[in-house]
């Protein structure tokens, strides 16, 4: 019996290539959630579901094969479905959690009568759940089902184009990653695996906030010279407080720690590093910090009030501190850099 078989009790028999079919659901029809599910979806025996409450998209997908909203212009594998109804849950093996961080907790809350028990939950948002927890901790409170988390340096628009990429598959149950192993094989998809679902959380959450350092620096600096500099210090701060929340420290040279933060901090395509550059440059405002969601921002002023919480001095973490100062108080930008060396 397939790996899938044991995990299941929905899984519908393929009887033309007689295969146990599984079933993948993508809460979220975004880009992330329509790239993997593409991918997924080039399987004949992996039934992909992108469950979404935009019509537009869900109309797109189905009829037209794109989505209108994120890939106008990328034709989908015909075998990828979109649907509204929360019942396709229940028939699920796999469940990836492709909506915003801030709203998975209240959303697998409200729906958890139509998952099964049976399905794994995977988290692919890189960010903080209610009151600064980490978002399996609380999920695995109230569900029955395993959470785990994919987190990688992966934008949409290179999967959707099949480019190589990469995630780490973290998981209290070390058993489980043969079925992402078997899942993702033969895709563009490369896997690493860790039991340090704290650290790979933490990991992809501090990336952010030290890709926002990186910027300020660039900005100011044309020099391969201090950036690497810079690029040093701040896998040792990341290291030292995934260790310090309760991770492990091998876990920054997974694909989720220095993979996905070189990915962040070096590359246009980053919200984070886009916003380093405009504060290096003098141009952040208020009204784009209101317009765009930064989770760097929202990271550095959390990662502060935990480091306050357990009387540790922030000060112990120089280029996270010295971002808080910049959001939080009235700062001489042209000095960031000479403040942090």
């Amino acid at each position: 019996m397939s790996i899938f078989a044991k995990l299941s009790i929905t899984s519908a028999y393929n009887m033309n290539t007689s295969k146990i079919q599984t079933t993948v659901v993508f809460v979220g029809s975004g880009a992330i959630a329509t790239a993997l599910g593409n991918i997924l979806a080039s399987d004949e025996d992996v039934n992909v579901w992108l469950l979404s409450i935009e019509k537009e998209v869900i109309q797109s997908i189905n009829e037209q094969h794109i989505n209108s909203s994120y890939f106008p212009n990328f034709h989908l594998n015909p075998l990828l479905k979109a649907t509204d109804d929360k019942a396709v849950m229940a028939n699920a093996d796999i469940i990836f959690l492709g909506i915003p961080s801030t709203a998975i907790v209240s959303y697998l809350y409200e729906n958890k009568e139509y998952i099964s028990p049976a399905a794994l939950l995977v988290n692919l948002a890189k960010g903080f759940g209610p009151d600064h927890k980490l978002i399996p901790e609380i999920v695995e409170g109230f569900m029955p089902n395993h959470v785990l988390v994919m987190k990688g340096p992966s934008f949409a628009r290179e999967i959707i184009n099949r480019q190589p990429t990469a995630f780490t598959i973290a998981s209290g149950n070390e058993s489980q990653f043969a079925t992402f192993s078997e899942l993702f094989e033969g895709t563009s998809i490369y896997l690493d695996f860790s039991t340090d679902v704290k650290g790979v959380e933490f990991a992809s959450i501090l990336k952010n906030i030290y890709a926002i350092v990186i910027g300020i620096v660039d900005a100011n600096f044309d020099s391969p010279n201090l950036r690497s500099l810079v690029l040093s210090r701040a896998i040792n701060e990341m290291r030292s407080l995934i260790q310090r929340f309760g991770g492990n420290n091998e876990t920054i040279f997974n694909y989720c720690g220095f993979g996905d933060f070189s990915l962040t901090a070096l590359n246009d395509l980053s919200r984070n590093r886009t916003l380093g550059l405009l504060i290096g440059k003098g141009f952040f405002t208020q009204g784009i910090s209101d317009k765009v969601v930064l989770e760097g921002r929202i990271a550095v002023n959390v990662f502060y009030d935990l480091l306050q919480r357990e009387k540790t001095d922030p000060t112990d973490y120089p280029l996270m501190f010295e971002l808080w100062k910049v959001f939080n108080e009235k700062y001489d930008i042209k000095k960031f850099v000479d403040n942090i060396l």
